[in-house]
């Protein structure tokens, strides 16, 4: 599902996220803090960010389609009622989630090094980010929430970025194209990793069930799509050397889960590989203004 931020009331959404009750937590859960559900003992005391925090753990462990006031409500003990008096409404939330979740972002990276690795750094801790909460990629780009937390986020890329010495317009397209690797490919395996949880189907089994009737309904394949085919054929034959040195196994999950499944393994390349195209290309314009 997209969610599109900024569809509720324009003012008052705002004022939330640039003069809201930021530094206030509530009063803390006797079973631990706001997000871990509703236990015995004293409920919490109610604020904007305990409440925008209770949401962001349904949307982390939910989903966007789970998301809504009655749903934050239940996590913290109260009714949706409740929440109203601080929050006007679920799209004032999800902008308010938005923002305050990219508040996990670094607000600045070390650039005595050079802006590429400095790049790398930015990319990896969004990647990260991402993979934390699959739920922000729900949320479209097409609509900025306009808070804090977002142009802090972007002030630290463009913090990098400064140092290449390019034009103002060289540098608004580095960040989309920064952006849309990072994101583009961290959907991809969110989507993968939601496919198996929806359907009950692992990635392997639908890949080798189709697979199986390719081969009987399109015999020529090959002669019919010999660059698909070749590329399909290189790929699996430098993954199988890999899997032999034990290289490009592991999903940076730390789980020890063993295999990667073939389309998480491809998000990661696309991520790792897009990235260093970008870079180069970068690397280039900046070559060329010298």
């Amino acid at each position: 599902m997209v969610v599109f931020a900024g569809q509720g009331d324009t003012r008052r959404s705002m004022e939330l996220l640039w003069h809201g009750d930021h530094g206030d937590q509530g009063e803390t859960p006797a079973g631990g803090p706001a997000g871990t559900g509703a236990r015995p003992g004293p409920r919490p005391g109610l604020s904007v960010p305990v409440i925008v925090d209770a949401a962001i753990a349904v949307a982390d462990a939910e989903g966007m389609a789970a998301l809504s006031m009655r749903a934050v409500g239940e996590r913290l003990g109260r009714t949706a009622m409740a929440l109203y008096t601080y929050v006007p409404g679920k799209n004032e939330l999800v902008d308010l989630m938005y923002d305050r979740a990219l508040g996990e972002l670094p607000g600045g990276y070390d650039t005595s090094a050079g802006w590429r690795p400095a790049l790398a750094a930015w990319a990896e801790d969004t990647w990260a980010f991402y993979l934390r909460h699959p739920w922000m990629l729900q949320v479209s780009q097409a609509r900025p929430v306009l808070g804090p937390g977002e142009y802090r986020a972007l002030e630290a890329l463009l913090g990098v970025l400064a140092g290449t010495g390019l034009a103002a317009r060289q540098v608004r397209r580095a960040v989309a194209a920064l952006s849309s690797v990072v994101r583009g490919a961290a959907l991809t395996l969110a989507e993968s990793r939601q496919a198996v949880r929806a359907t009950g189907l692992s990635e392997e089994r639908w890949w080798t069930g189709r697979a199986d009737v390719l081969r009987d309904l399109a015999p020529g394949f090959a002669e019919r799509f010999p660059l698909v085919a070749r590329l399909h054929a290189d790929d699996t034959a430098a993954h199988e050397a890999e899997a032999a040195t034990g290289d490009g196994t592991d999903d940076g999950s730390g789980d020890g889960a063993g295999e990667v499944p073939y389309l998480e393994r491809a998000a990661r390349d696309a991520f790792e590989g897009g990235l260093e195209l970008v870079l180069d290309g970068i690397e280039t314009a900046v070559a060329a203004r010298a």
